[in-house]
């Protein structure tokens, strides 16, 4: 994914004797000038508490009721070592998921953690790290990056920390699916963005690939569906399960598959009988408040007589970190949507890494000779360089619309890029009648860039985690632009007092998926709750008895949904930087109802004080490579556009700041 600018610390030990102190120190003072960060391979044969991962496993326990998840992960830390040591910890989640608690279990002690605005847990935790008290630090890098922080491990220590969220599962065209990400993929920052604090966590130190992943990964759980189910698997990993009940599933990772089950993520899809779709009205209360949530069938897709011409603009990742499986499952998707297209259609491709290249100035005919010439262009690339996302939207969005054409941006990348945000905000801000359909490939894609370009360019999103998924995700495609399902989606409450809808604005259902709305209500549970819009028949309208659907304590996730609902609007989910009253407003919503929030953090403190030897030793868990993903995303060749001069001097640069650092590091062991 980087190109020569990224040092990659595993190609130092044969450079350390050619360089001259002065050389590296000259170096070392102009890298430190570019203030770049990015993620490099962990070196071991160090310090023994180093070479010790303090995070020794993970175990998940899943329990789906319904349409609601309710997931705990617990994270058992030990230090092997003899010396005390300070974890850090990188791992993702899902960019729906609503934390809601965190726990940390000392020996027989459990302390349960306070939400505090993000800045006093930093300073509590600091505080008790400085006085020699074991405590946990859980923040929010992303919607779907976290990190974890316990400090004064002590040698011989386990420590278990548990955090708890709950998560909306809405079904796409009759499947469910359930995912746990399991490992955040090496990120991309530019110069620009590596100034960002909010990007530190993308210096993270990574295995090479196809290591096994330091930690075990075990996860158990249950599926309580409500009505029988017809089918339950997993692409991804290796499942022990059965039923009791056609509604009741119970399921674990195969013991034999825990040592290798974090380097990517966990894929539970399951459907129900007829495919039905779990659509209704729940409600709860919670005294001085009141939760309600609508999930509301639309209709069956009416396929249009005569589709109109279409532009389709293929803008496609060839960064480093896309080199082997995910290019090549990559170009096997193109080649299947490609076959979608019509010689009435016109279609363009933009090829990016550091740089980009673009197939033609203006679009072209989708002639079979023109496709062909596109695909051969597409094939001969490798992968190699950075990903700069952002410069390549707006190069393809600079292009000229065809005039009376219906155009579409189909963006097909892992997502390993730190200026996530940046994109999602350009997407919004400058498409104006064109859609946005992105492609995530790989096992660990970054999912809320990916749901987030989509959400921005009203389009749909789409994952595909192996080359026999491609075919099906292009008829997917095919089937969305065609037609849409619903337009013009609106809800309006008649005799139910409902107020503080979310989303506020619903957009067009382009996939066979419910429509969801989750708001408050006051007074009596009565009244109608209507759904309406256009599909290619007509007018639509479902309503809905409030009157039917009494309020009930098994709805008790409602407040941590509805909350986080409202916090990823206030965010613009993520296409933008919240105003101050809206920065406000979501630091209240999380101190609140107890969130994981941008602005709030999770912090638990043992009152004892352990430590009274010695400072405790830093330690950064190492992540494992994703499944498919080689060295290349860490390190690699100037990519598509690339400048190789600058490349040459960044990279010599770089190589001499690393020789710098173990040269420091080799003096401090021997003074040890």
């Amino acid at each position: 994914m980087f190109g020569l600018g990224r040092c990659s610390s595993f190609v130092v030990l044969t450079l350390v004797g050619a360089l001259a102190p002065c050389d590296v120190t000259i170096a070392e003072e102009a890298l430190e000038e570019q203030k770049t960060l990015a993620p490099y391979f962990f070196v071991q044969g160090g310090d023994p508490a180093v070479d010790r991962f303090p995070l020794a496993s993970t175990h998940v326990d899943v329990a789906i009721s319904g349409v609601i998840a309710a997931v705990s992960v617990t994270q058992v830390y030990e230090n092997d070592g003899t010396r005390p040591i300070n974890a850090r910890y990188v791992f993702p989640a899902s960019p729906r998921a609503a934390v809601n608690g965190l726990s940390m279990r000392l020996r027989d002690h459990v302390i349960e953690a306070q939400i505090q605005e993000r800045k006093q847990a930093q300073q509590a935790f600091e505080t008790a790290k400085r006085a020699g008290q074991t405590a946990t630090l859980l923040e929010q890098q992303r919607p779907n990056v976290f990190t974890m922080s316990v400090a004064n491990v002590l040698p011989g220590d386990r420590i278990e920390v548990t955090l708890r969220y709950t998560e909306l599962l809405v079904p796409t065209e009759g499947k469910y699916e359930f995912v746990f990400p399991a490992v955040v993929g090496p990120r991309y920052a530019s110069a620009a963005a590596s100034a960002n604090p909010a990007n530190e966590f993308v210096a993270s130190p990574y295995l090479h690939a196809g290591e096994p992943p330091p930690a075990r990964l075990t996860l158990r759980g249950s599926l309580s569906a409500g009505l029988p189910i017809r089918e339950v698997a997993s692409a991804t990993h290796a499942l022990r399960g059965e039923f009791s009940g056609a509604d009741l599933y119970r399921f674990a990772l195969d013991d034999k598959a825990a040592e290798r089950a974090a380097n990517r993520d966990f894929v539970l899809g399951y459907r129900l009988t007829g495919d039905a779709i779990q659509s209704g009205l729940s409600l709860f209360s919670a005294g001085d408040e009141k939760f309600f949530l609508l999930l509301a069938l639309p209709p069956a897709r009416v396929t249009p007589q005569a589709m109109p011409p279409r532009e389709l603009v293929f803008i496609v990742d060839v960064s480093g970190s896309m080199m082997g499986f995910p290019l090549d499952t990559a170009k096997r998707l193109i080649r299947n949507l490609a076959a979608t297209l019509r010689p009435i259609d016109k279609f363009n491709v933009l090829l990016f890494s550091g740089g980009s290249r673009l197939l033609s100035p203006v679009s072209l005919p989708a002639t079979p000779q023109n496709v062909a010439s596109a695909l051969w262009a597409i094939d001969a690339e490798n992968g190699g360089g950075g990903t700069e996302l952002l410069p390549a939207l707006e190069r393809a969005l600079a292009l000229s619309p065809e005039p009376g054409l219906s155009r579409s941006f189909l963006v097909i990348t892992d997502g390993y890029v730190a200026a996530d945000d940046e994109a999602l905000g350009f997407v919004a801000s400058h498409l104006n009648d064109a859609n946005v359909f992105a492609f995530g490939i790989g096992s660990s894609v970054n999912r809320h860039l990916i749901e987030g370009l989509a959400r921005a360019g009203q389009g749909e999103p789409f994952v595909v985690t192996d080359d026999a998924a491609a075919a099906e995700v292009a008829e997917r495609f095919g089937a969305y632009v065609s037609a849409p399902v619903l337009t013009d989606v609106r809800v309006r409450a008649e005799g139910f007092d409902a107020y503080a809808l979310e989303p506020r604005a619903l957009a067009d259902v382009l996939a066979q998926r419910p429509v969801v709305v989750v708001g408050k209500w006051r007074g009596e549970p009565r009244g109608t709750l209507v759904v309406s819009g256009v599909t290619g028949r007509g007018a639509f309208e479902q309503r809905f008895d409030v009157a039917q659907a009494a309020p009930r304590p098994e709805n008790r996730a409602l407040p941590y949904l509805w909350a986080r609902s409202r916090i990823a609007s206030l965010s613009s989910y993520g296409l933008a930087e919240p105003g101050d009253d809206a920065r406000g407003e979501i630091l209240g919503l999380g101190l609140r109802y107890s969130l994981l929030t941008q602005y709030t953090s999770f912090v638990a403190v043992a009152k004892q004080v352990r430590n009274t030897r010695e400072p405790a030793l830093d330690v950064k868990q190492p992540l494992p490579m994703p499944d498919g993903v080689a060295d290349s995303a860490v390190g690699g060749s100037v990519g598509v556009g690339a400048e190789p001069e600058l490349g040459w001097l960044v990279a010599l640069l770089g190589l001499a700041f690393a020789a710098r650092r173990l040269v420091r590091a080799r003096s401090v062991a021997s003074a040890a």
